[in-house]
């Protein structure tokens, strides 16, 4: 039987990394074998093409740039991780997937949510995750919580990342992999609703 597959999503500064690592901890203290991997990232070639989307210097990056870059980098991390990890039975968590590009260069970006998540589930046939947990917070309270000087994309501004929370709540409604959870609570509560519906699935 496959391993499972679980994302973290939400705008930059919801918390996603902090729970997705939390998820990872509590699976692996019940002796589950778990893979995290964040994206974009994960492989040799997604950390190069990391340093390429992130690096603020790249301001003259189009969405559709973007948008394949992504996806380059996820084709990686598919073929090289994730699938290879789910046919041993490993559990796999990721910090961000598909979802990310369809809300922020589909929606914020202009160039279509339906259009990246055709790309991801019909042209490249990425694996579909179990259930994509969605941190949802205000952009102005993720934006006070950042710690490191602001990337590429999180430069881009507050009116940028509205127009993403907008579009997560709103694939949200229409996806039933989704599950919005209220990122401005308390870390311990929001694992435990996370780690319910883990065991849902597993």
């Amino acid at each position: 039987m496959p391993g499972g597959l679980f994302a973290f999503e939400g705008i930059d500064g919801c918390g996603k990394s902090t729970q997705s690592r939390l998820l990872t901890l509590e699976l692996r203290r019940r002796g589950r074998p778990v893979l995290h991997l964040r994206e974009p990232g994960g492989t040799a070639i997604g950390e190069a093409v990391r340093g390429l989307l992130l690096d603020p210097r790249r301001r003259e990056m189009t969405p559709w740039t973007e948008v394949f870059l992504f996806m380059a980098s996820r084709a990686q991390l598919v073929s090289e991780k994730i699938r290879p990890a789910r046919s041993a039975g490993v559990t796999v968590i990721l910090d961000r997937y598909y979802y990310s590009t369809a809300a922020y260069q589909g929606a914020a970006g202009g160039v279509g949510v339906a259009t990246v998540l055709a790309l991801a589930e019909k042209v490249a046939r990425f694996d579909k995750p179990d259930r994509v947990f969605v941190l949802d917070i205000d952009p102005d309270a993720a934006a006070r919580r950042r710690r490191s000087p602001a990337d590429r994309i999180e430069r881009k501004g507050l009116a940028y990342q509205r127009a993403v929370r907008r579009s997560f709540l709103s694939i949200a409604k229409r996806d039933r992999r989704l599950r919005v959870i209220d990122g401005d609570g308390d870390a311990s509560d929001i694992h435990r609703t996370i780690v319910r519906e883990v065991d849902r699935v597993l």
